[in-house]
């Protein structure tokens, strides 16, 4: 019988066919991943609520179905976990939120019911910060989750408990959610792969409230460590939503990546976004994988004549501060603003001119790249927020053409311009989590793929700073030595199946490392 250890080190592909195969029960793969939880979790604070028991209980009715012979899923008895923000039937569904901690849902979501159908065995859900709100993962009711590579630093957020689990080796496969980079954040913080598939090909079960615009583009998507398993989680959801009598299914049907991998894709790389320069670990991570995309036969070229990405990032906060930040006050109701999320709220509740005036006040003090932030926050009326639609759907035309004038295929970028921060940096931060905003304004696929660790004497060489935003990211730089790094592969509309290729071929080549973040941190 094989260990607690070799069960939890294989992915979720792995686990699947052996199960299938007889060679390990659905009950072994369920109690290894629940002893690496019980081992682990008591440092990382990843898992908010707990369903043990009923997982077992599934494990032994998975295993009872395999005897008699029953047909099987691709997931069938594989250990997964659910972020709290979907619906899993018999739990409460809390966003991070107080008030909604103790009402339970009658049903699964149809993400979770798709991969319970498949034979997926659901173990908890993981924690976010409050409203999904913010890059740190913590909250009132169920505390900080740390990053298992360093637990004076934060996950990421909002997926932070999914990655943690996954990095942690205490899960193959857990469910997250991107609006603004939540789920390639904490991968790439993590040293973990995820992906953010075409808006909207995986729609979120439900959001929220209903009022802020942005919030419908929030899309679903797997944490994972191979590419591999990823395909495999995304094949799952996308085959489900494809069976629902909608009339609103993607146009495009899934399509795994190609055998010929990335013979003959170009890739346009952007190795700095909106002004804030990466890390040296990060830009050496970009060199790295962009060898790797050479030696697996892509044409790789800095983008000669890319659009203007500041326009984007004005775009993406006029778009998601249009409603005044309702839908956090009606998502908090009388509930007193975690720490996390309390500036936005007090933010959100400025009438437009003193958001100017406070922009002003910023940048004058030179806090520069706080200053820019305010300068796009503001309330909008209809007419406005239908011109902010329209200018957005310009931008997508003018992204696209400067794809097609250089005849790329994806784009290779950084996803934070730092690696993991301490606990509490995230405030001072604004701005970090923008080169993830480009693609979720514009809706394309994006992915991320662990590369390597920060080393030695590489830590940061920035200068000190009178703008906080970056004092406070030369600051986190120190002391990260030993931390992931990941990149950010970008694909065009639907092409989900070219952004796993490339993946994938910096996967083959980065694990063969020293440094790539491969075992387990704890």
């Amino acid at each position: 019988m094989q260990t607690t250890v070799t069960l939890t080190r294989l992915g979720a592909a792995e686990l699947a066919s052996s199960i299938a195969a007889g060679d390990v029960s659905a009950r072994d793969a369920v109690d290894a991943h629940i002893d690496r939880i019980e081992e682990v979790d008591s440092q990382l604070n990843a898992v908010a609520v707990r369903r043990f028991e009923e997982a077992r209980r599934e494990a032994d009715a998975a295993d009872e179905a395999q005897r008699r012979g029953d047909p099987c899923g691709p997931l069938h008895g594989v250990p997964v976990t659910i972020k709290d923000q979907f619906d899993v039937a018999g739990l409460p569904t809390s966003f991070g939120i107080s008030r909604l901690a103790e009402r339970p849902v009658e049903r699964d979501g149809p993400m979770v019911a798709a991969w319970r159908e498949a034979g997926a065995i659901v173990l908890g859900k993981t924690n976010v910060p409050p409203a999904l709100g913010a890059i740190e993962t913590d909250n009132a009711m169920f505390g900080r989750t740390n990053n298992p590579w360093d637990l004076e630093r934060t996950p990421g957020g909002s997926s932070g408990g999914d990655a943690a689990l996954v990095a942690a080796m205490a899960i193959p496969l857990s469910l997250g959610g991107d609006l603004g980079g939540s789920l390639r954040i904490p991968a790439a913080w993590c040293g973990v792969s995820s992906l953010v598939s075409t808006i909207p090909r995986l729609p979120i079960d439900r959001p929220p409230v209903r009022t802020a615009a942005g919030l419908a583009d929030a899309q679903a998507g797997p944490f994972a460590r191979t590419t591999a398993d990823l395909v495999l989680g995304l094949r799952v959801l996308v085959d489900a939503i494809a069976r629902r009598p909608t009339g609103l299914n993607p146009p495009v049907p899934w399509q795994d990546p190609p055998e010929t991998g990335v013979v003959g894709l170009r890739v346009a790389l952007l190795p700095e976004i909106d002004g804030f320069p990466p890390s040296p670990a990060i830009r050496r991570a970009l060199e790295e994988a962009a060898t790797a995309l050479r030696s697996a036969g892509a044409v790789v070229e800095p983008w000669a004549s890319p659009p203007d990405v500041g326009e984007a990032i004005a775009l993406a906060m006029r778009w998601w501060t249009a409603d005044g930040g309702s839908w956090l006050r009606q998502m908090l109701d009388d509930e007193k603003p975690h720490p996390l999320i309390k500036q936005d709220v007090q933010g959100a509740a400025l009438p437009n001119a003193a958001v100017r005036l406070l922009g002003t006040m910023l940048q004058a003090t030179g806090q520069q790249r706080a200053a820019r932030l305010l300068r796009h926050m503001r309330k909008a009326s209809a007419r406005e927020l239908s011109d902010i639609q329209g200018d957005r759907l310009t931008y997508r035309d003018t992204f696209v053409a400067a794809l097609d004038a250089g005849r790329d295929d994806l784009v290779l970028c950084p996803v934070t311009p730092v690696p993991a921060v301490p606990h509490g940096s995230g405030k001072y931060l604004p701005d970090v989590h923008t080169p993830a905003l480009l693609s979720t304004l514009i809706g394309l696929p994006a992915g991320v793929a662990p590369v390597t660790r920060v080393r030695a004497g590489e830590e940061s060489d920035r200068i000190a700073s009178k703008d906080k935003a970056i004092e406070v990211a030369r600051q986190a730089e120190q002391g990260s030595a030993g931390l992931p790094v990941g990149v950010q592969v970008l694909g065009r509309h639907w092409r989900e199946d070219l952004v796993l290729a490339a993946m994938q071929a910096i996967e083959t080549e980065a694990t063969s490392q020293p440094d790539h973040p491969s075992l387990p941190p704890l």
